[in-house]
């Protein structure tokens, strides 16, 4: 009698640890798949894939030579406005992009890389692996008025952005294509109050993402004011493009906003002046412009807009477009563009036309032309 009631209290004994021992592994196990889920609740993957058809009104759509001796020495090249992407004729590629984030409390990281002839253009001084690199940088959030950022992030200054499918207009225009790109850095981003930000950084020269081979720096700055309505923001910069001795420094300063005037109507507004003193006795160069962006949306689905944009150069800055003797071009685009969403797609067809102050472009005949008028069609889908 003593031996059975011995066996039926280990066996009482036996499934109160087996019933426990269950309990502390499923425990375990919910506790590392919350674990789990509680970090991927923190990671965010997003990006867009995009390409165009574009075709020139008027002018060439085949590759021509841009020495006119009409010899087939590997120097061809597709007439288009001299502006960033979009620039091929006929079907052609834009850029896969994928960005991978990471939102902690206090710290994080984002990894934004790019593939395809769009995001080679955007990465063109990179070298070897780094040229799929469009952003690398890590974040601190050290309160909640100061933010730090190091690593290579896309430009403060300009309206318009690398990817699409942060832009209205498929193709870009004069003041983005030769304002920075991105930089490569140690930002401070100040809360002043509800509505004012501020931002102060020091980085390498403009587009050096991956090394600093001059041992300049560029001092950049911002002044912010958001509301529900819209928002504006006024940015600097200044310091040594390059080689010290070699080039001047460069201050540019940029106003970049855009309000919503009523609930269909939206106006940006995008100027900017760059300046490069010359190290010599000469005058300085640089460029300058101005952009207004209304949209009108028409239904949920549809939206049509306008960029109108002047940009000038003077004294021989860039060549962006024809120049006169004394080295001084401008150009009057204008691009009217149509959004539609079909889900996460987005169809943009496009009418572009630029008009310069000196011949820029040439006609079919291959004749020196101010004009160039232009469709294009992008599809962008963004996840």
């Amino acid at each position: 009698m003593k031996t059975k009631t011995v066996t039926d209290f280990l066996k009482k004994v036996s499934l109160v640890a087996l019933a426990f021992l269950s309990f502390n592994a499923i425990a375990q196990e919910e506790e590392s798949e919350s674990t789990v889920e509680k970090l991927l609740s923190k990671v965010n993957l997003s990006g867009s894939v995009d390409g165009y058809y574009r075709y020139n009104i008027g002018a060439p759509n085949r590759g021509i030579d841009p020495s006119g001796a009409g010899e087939d020495n590997g120097a061809y090249e597709f007439l288009a406005p001299t502006t960033s992407f979009a620039n091929k004729s006929g079907f052609a590629l834009g850029m896969a992009n994928i960005i991978l984030g990471y939102e902690g409390e206090k710290v994080g990281f984002v990894a934004d890389l790019v593939f395809g002839p769009r995001g080679e253009d955007a990465v063109f001084l990179s070298e070897g692996s780094a040229q799929v690199v469009n952003q690398l940088y890590a974040y601190w959030n050290v309160s909640e008025k100061v933010k730090l950022t190091v690593g290579n992030f896309n430009t403060f200054l300009g309206y318009e952005v690398i990817s699409p499918a942060g832009n209205f207009n498929y193709s870009t225009s004069y003041m983005f294509s030769y304002g920075p790109f991105s930089h490569t850095g140690l930002k401070a981003d100040f809360t002043l109050n509800e509505k004012w930000s501020a931002m102060l950084a020091v980085m390498n020269p403009t587009d050096y993402t991956e090394s600093n081979p001059f041992d300049t720096y560029i001092i950049g700055a911002q002044l912010g004011y958001a509301a529900d309505s819209g928002s504006a923001y006024l940015n600097f910069r200044y310091g040594n493009e390059g080689e010290p001795g070699e080039v001047g420094p460069t201050f540019q300063v940029d106003l970049t906003t855009g309000w919503d005037a009523t609930e269909d109507f939206y106006l940006g507004v995008n100027a900017t002046y760059l300046s490069t003193e010359d190290q010599g006795d000469g005058d300085a160069s640089g460029f300058y412009g101005v952009a207004l962006y209304p949209q009108y949306k028409t239904s949920e689905k549809f939206t049509i807009g306008l960029r109108g944009e002047y940009f000038a150069e003077y004294n021989n800055a860039l060549g962006a477009v024809g120049l006169d003797d004394e080295g001084d071009g401008s150009v009057f685009a204008a691009t009217l563009t149509g959004s539609y969403d079909i889900g996460d797609l987005t169809l943009k067809p496009e009418l572009r036309l630029d008009s310069t102050s000196e011949d820029s472009f040439v006609d079919n005949d291959l004749e020196p032309t101010k004009s160039l008028s232009s469709f294009v069609l992008g599809a962008v889908y963004k996840f």
